[in-house]
């Protein structure tokens, strides 16, 4: 057993050195399971597969998901069947009620992401959601990898005055019967909307419970925040697209709706998707991203080793190879992913620094309006997603 000590940030890490998981990570073979759905995500996997590849000698071999508990399943699995050193998963992307649940039943290695050189580049002392994964703690459990916010866009040949505000959107639903909609939970954009509803809608509550969001979701909570969410889709879904009765199961799928001209307004959690669709003509040119002004939900994406990892070291040399200045520099350009940074610029050299300096843009779709008028929101407790799913499908789901 490695010893362990208190680190900077108050969390417990191994003392390991670093060239020792060097000598005994190189030449691995690592499965990292991630979603698969975006052919942008994939090319980027597949860009850092080959800098690892040089680097160390690595195979990077991307397992790709349509969701991420079929990850959590397997090492659950794995894990029942007393399978404790060999599993198949070396690492997991993944946040939220996934990461909650891994936690929840120890299947994930500790303390690991402090271990990483490139970690301190985030800056955790000074920067905590770098440490927290949807409010919970991560205890050296994951590694950031990149920050998201909810984005919306718009066809500008359709509407030049797309919806401001989550009322707004409900006024503009009726105005614009089916040119609408959104994924059907448990789609993560799905979950991210509903949540981004929930928050807004209980803006006007108290603090006290306001806060209940923050907490898991009691049968008293539920009571007191989720009936304004029914009533708001309840009035909605009419007026979306096929009257509300049929849901896509992804945001993919919402993309080609307004590729093929039957939405004119839709989201997405990647901003630079809608640029990258665009010149690839899977979008018209005249769509158009913005942050509504009543708050854009955001979040921090992380990557973990599983407690049974069969490549461990392996798996933290990539990981560290993803948090260095030259793959999340690489990682936030629009054309190659979008995805933003989370290390600290004060944190890097000066030349590094200008490695981020954002690109002038080519077309207007890659312009985000807004930003500085919507006020990030913070990700509820964890549990709250999968209240709303369960109940969303008791409500609108036999509907389909």
């Amino acid at each position: 057993m490695l010893p362990i000590v208190q680190g900077q940030s108050g969390l417990l890490e191994y003392k390991d050195s670093w060239p020792e998981i060097e000598f005994r990570g190189a030449n691995q073979d690592v499965y990292f399971h991630a979603w698969g759905g975006d052919p942008q995500i994939n090319r980027y996997i597949q860009w850092a597969a080959k800098q690892v590849k040089q680097q160390y000698q690595i195979n990077l071999h991307h397992v790709k998901l349509t969701d991420t508990s079929e990850a959590v399943s397997r090492v659950l699995a794995e894990k029942s069947a007393n399978n404790n050193h060999q599993g198949q998963v070396d690492l997991v992307w993944i946040n939220g009620e996934n990461f909650a649940a891994m936690a929840k039943h120890q299947l994930l290695e500790p303390h690991w992401a402090l271990q990483l050189p490139n970690f301190s580049l985030t800056d955790p002392d000074n920067n905590p959601a770098m440490t927290r994964d949807f409010g919970v703690p991560t205890q050296g459990m994951e590694a950031p990898w990149g920050k998201t916010a909810l984005t919306f866009y718009y066809d500008n040949l359709v509407t030049q005055s797309p919806p401001q505000t989550l009322q707004q959107l409900s006024l503009w639903a009726k105005q614009h019967p089916g040119r609408f909609t959104y994924p059907k939970p448990p789609d993560f954009l799905a979950t991210s909307f509903l949540k981004y509803a929930l928050i807004v809608l209980n803006s006007s509550q108290s603090e006290a419970i306001k806060s209940l969001l923050y907490q898991a979701a009691t049968t008293q909570s539920q009571a007191l925040l989720l009936p304004v969410l029914w009533q708001y889709l309840d009035e909605l879904h009419p007026h979306l697209w096929r009257k509300g009765r049929h849901f896509m199961s992804s945001g993919m799928a919402l993309r080609r709706l307004m590729g093929d001209g039957e939405l004119a307004l839709a989201f997405t959690f990647s901003a630079a998707d809608i640029p990258a669709a665009v010149a690839r003509f899977e979008l018209p040119g005249s769509s158009r991203s913005y942050r509504v002004q009543d708050g854009n939900l955001s979040n921090i994406h992380f990557i973990a080793i599983p407690y049974n990892a069969a490549h461990r070291d392996g798996a933290k040399l990539v990981v560290n190879f993803l948090l260095s200045p030259q793959a999340q520099a690489h990682k936030q350009q629009a054309n190659v992913w979008g995805d933003t940074s989370v290390l600290a610029l004060s944190k890097l050299t000066a030349e590094q620094q200008t490695w981020f300096a954002p690109p002038k843009q080519s077309h207007p779709s890659a312009t985000i309006a807004n930003q500085a008028i919507s006020p990030a929101l913070s990700e509820p407790d964890p549990s709250w997603s999968k209240v709303i799913t369960a109940l969303w499908l008791q409500r609108y789901g036999v509907m389909e």
